[in-house]
């Protein structure tokens, strides 16, 4: 209680706080649902054509909130919440010491002609993250902010689903309108197919891609749908985040694929527990009718999907990742601590479809730890602010992302999701954003420490800022 009893800074609530200074409504949540925008709706094949392979507006964009984040903390601004230590800043700030040193070592030894444009590349890639991750993990300091930002990120899968269904069903790309807009290249591609199925990619590069962002964004979708949108008075219309789940679902059983297959059930299970008992059963029984309703209506579909995992051993995709395992010590024999060097390893070396592994081959044991780290210190984040925000909206937020960025980091096996910018951009963002929650949950505690000092003449009584919903979990505290 020292921060509030030395201190003439009335505590507000988690509503009508903003979290950063900002002019003509400009803050975190903001620029990073430009990013959101850039980054689902523009297809990731299409890029500037004056800028080739950097060109690519969500890539650029987070060049601009590296930038913008830089700005901030060189600006001189009165603290208007307590400072929170984010375990995640030390583990990112290793990470990219590997990277510039595996670069530099990588360098040093001469690399071809050919590698040194896509190790440049590489690390712009990198710094655009970093960018991401920075203004998520800083910026989103609220509760109001992080509730946005959760509506959007849940929007954005079932639009991304949506557009995907569309796909499968038409079994065209319908992405042929971006030809037509001047200044733009891309780079067309045709539906890919798996038996009698196109495969849908939505704006996505590949279809491993999509499902990546489609399974992720279901967590977040539930936890909207459970929370009727996290608003803070009644809606009318929070009846319609169940449908964002039904097309997520949907989008997710008829994707043709074996990971979306697992990354579905990883989500579900990862979330559950966190919801209460009633709405587990409304999921799991919507989810089979769901399932049996697309088996029946689609023929061939069961038998599809059933082969996936029945003939899983002689998939070439299976086969594929299992031989790579064996090469992996071939290719890290050189340099085992810190790789080959990030962005150097062409796929005319080899293909491994397992994002870990070859991080662990152009970063070494270092690189990969570092970002395992990286994904551990962000889900202890969430867990963090679970158990010490006495809000129950703030516990179920913390406990979405969490269960999306697991879903995440389990599918980065099954492909290079780092090669991919939709699946890359939104792990980083997923990484700010659960550790985000440490934040929110400290200053939730301090919101409700001042509240229970309300008898004091100099402290205000905030309580009757809070919508009832808040304030009476905030009583029970």
């Amino acid at each position: 209680m020292s921060l509030l009893a030395g201190s003439r800074v009335r505590p507000v609530s988690a509503e009508t706080h903003n979290s950063t200074e900002h002019h003509s409504g400009l803050n975190a949540a903001a620029m990073l649902t430009v990013y959101l925008v850039l980054l689902v709706a523009v297809p990731s094949n299409v890029t500037i054509s004056a800028l080739g392979s950097l060109g690519r507006p969500s890539m650029l964009w987070g060049l601009v909130l590296l930038f913008w984040w830089i700005l901030s903390r060189l600006q001189t601004r009165a603290l208007d919440a307590r400072p929170v230590r984010q375990p995640l800043r030390w583990v990112f700030m290793a990470f990219l010491v590997v990277v510039l040193v595996s670069f530099a070592a990588a360098m040093l030894r001469g690399q071809p002609a050919d590698q040194v444009s896509p190790a440049t590349t590489a690390l712009l890639r990198l710094a655009s993250w970093s960018g991401v991750l920075l203004v998520a993990m800083d910026g989103i300091r609220t509760y109001s902010d992080a509730a946005i930002l959760v509506r959007r990120l849940a929007i954005a899968g079932a639009a991304l689903a949506a557009l995907g269904l569309a796909q499968f069903f038409s079994g065209q790309t319908l992405l042929e309108w971006t030809t037509y807009i001047p200044g733009l290249a891309f780079e067309a591609t045709e539906a890919a197919t798996r038996g009698s199925f196109t495969r849908a990619s939505g704006t996505a590069i590949h279809p491993l891609e999509y499902g990546t962002f489609v399974v992720s964004a279901l967590p977040l979708a539930i936890t909207a749908a459970v929370n009727k949108g996290f608003r803070t008075t009644p809606s009318r219309h929070a009846a319609w985040w169940w449908l964002a789940v039904a097309l997520i679902l949907l989008a997710s059983l008829v994707a043709v694929s074996r990971s979306a297959i697992i990354g579905l059930a990883v989500a579900v299970v990862a979330l559950l527990p966190a919801i209460p008992t009633m709405y587990r059963w409304m999921i799991g029984v919507g989810g089979a009718v769901l399932a049996m309703a697309v088996f029946a209506l689609i023929p061939g579909m069961f038998g599809t999907i059933l082969n996936l995992f029945v003939g899983a051993s002689n998939d070439p995709s299976t086969q594929s990742r299992t031989a790579a395992l064996a090469r992996v010590p071939e290719f890290m024999s050189s340099s085992p601590l810190i790789g080959q060097g990030f962005g150097t390893f062409l796929p005319r070396y080899y293909i491994f479809d397992d994002a870990w592994v070859l991080l662990t081959v152009e970063l070494g044991i270092l690189g990969v730890l570092c970002l395992g780290g990286m994904v551990l210190a962000a889900i202890g984040s969430a867990v963090w602010a679970s158990g010490h925000s006495p809000f129950q909206d703030t516990k179920s937020m913390s406990r979405a992302f969490a269960a999306c960025l697991v879903t995440i980091a389990v599918l980065f096996a099954f492909f290079d999701g780092l090669s991919f910018p939709m699946s890359a951009g939104l792990l980083f963002l997923m990484i700010g954003l659960t550790a985000s929650m440490r934040s929110i949950a400290a200053a939730d505690e301090v919101l409700t420490a001042s509240m229970r000092y309300t008898a004091r003449p100099e402290l205000p009584d905030i309580a009757a800022e809070l919508p009832p919903a808040r304030r009476a979990t905030a009583g029970e505290a």
